[in-house]
């Protein structure tokens, strides 16, 4: 018997903008979904860094979306709104949020919903959906990364990094990404990568040293401005930079753009959350069509470095910005 959603439950709140002790369990009613929404029954959630950056103020949440943390989540069905289709109650799914993943229920546009690819746990199924949706809206989609293409990825260990190299791996893409210690670099390997330990090498020249001076196609780059000039000198004829994040700061300073021009390169940023719900949807459909039946055959399964209760969620926030982790940070969802 399939259950009545409770009245209440418990989410993690961010208190006031600050460290990872603002992440507070709190009672709250219930959200109800609305038209073209489903009520997911949370299971498990996904710890990524935009949820560390909002807590600490720095990324304003858009208008309308959930102030409570969490991008993806995964669980089962609990309510359909008005004009709903293909979803009955009780459906296992993996959903890209608007935020209030970190609780026990979260609402969801439809268009953002997938089912739980086959053979795939509440954990995996919770660390597939934001990075994901990250990677190919930005590498595959505007950076139109194939087959015939190189590809440098930074931060290779990330969730964003080992989901990158899986999908380049799985797609036939030659991929270079970096990180900042042995153990990290091993793990590139491990996913077909060419490792480059930026704490002991030049980026820039090693992939231009293994590209016999061409340089590569395409950058996925989480680091911003400190590795602007760097990314332009590394990038072929025709290359793409993408940029995702901004580790390394949001201004590039004495930015050569004289590069940009000299390469013909095209440079292009995107954020996952201030997307509309149509061109999330679209996203959605292509990972449908493209990936789901590699990940229900068993391929480019998320890596999860360590799972942590709900109320835990501040621990997992310390790792997170610890940066030791390899993968995915998960949070589990008592009921």
């Amino acid at each position: 018997m399939r259950q009545v959603p409770p009245s209440s439950m418990i989410e993690i709140q961010i208190t006031a903008p600050g460290g990872p002790d603002v992440l507070q369990p709190h009672s709250t009613p219930t959200p109800q979904a609305g038209p073209g929404e489903l009520l997911v029954r949370v299971e498990a959630a996904g710890v990524n860094r935009p949820d560390v950056l909002q807590r600490a103020g720095h990324y304003p949440v858009p208008p309308g979306a959930s102030p409570i943390p969490g991008l993806e989540v995964a669980g089962t069905v609990a309510a359909l709104g008005q004009g709903v289709r293909g979803f009955a109650l009780g459906d296992a799914v993996c959903g890209l949020t608007n935020g209030g993943g970190y609780a026990q229920y979260c609402v969801i546009p439809a268009g953002q919903v997938l089912p739980v690819p086959k053979g795939l746990s509440w954990r995996q199924a919770a660390a597939i959906p934001e990075t994901f949706f990250t990677v190919w809206a930005n590498l595959f989609d505007m950076g139109h990364a194939g087959k015939r293409d190189t590809v440098l990825i930074h931060g290779g260990s990330s969730g964003i990094g080992t989901t990158a190299l899986m999908l380049c791996r799985e797609f036939g893409i030659r991929a270079f990404a970096t990180a900042g210690n042995a153990e990290k670099c091993d793990a590139i390997r491990a996913l077909g990568g060419y490792p480059i330990n930026y704490r002991e090498t030049s980026f820039v020249e090693s992939v231009l040293e293994q590209t016999d001076g061409r340089g590569v196609d395409v950058i996925l780059d989480i680091m911003g401005g400190s590795y602007f000039n760097d990314n332009l000198a590394a990038l072929a004829l025709d290359g793409r930079l993408l940029i995702i994040g901004f580790l390394g700061g949001a201004v590039a300073r004495e930015a050569n753009l004289a590069a940009i021009a000299h390469k013909r390169a095209h440079v292009t940023g995107s954020t996952m959350r201030r997307r509309t719900a149509a061109e999330k949807a679209a996203i959605a459909d292509l990972l449908r069509t493209h990936v789901w039946p590699v990940l229900a055959e068993g391929r480019c399964l998320p890596i999860i470095h360590a799972v942590y209760p709900l109320e835990r969620a501040a621990d997992a926030h310390r790792a997170m910005e610890a940066g030791q982790h390899i993968g995915k940070l998960v949070l589990e969802i008592s009921h």
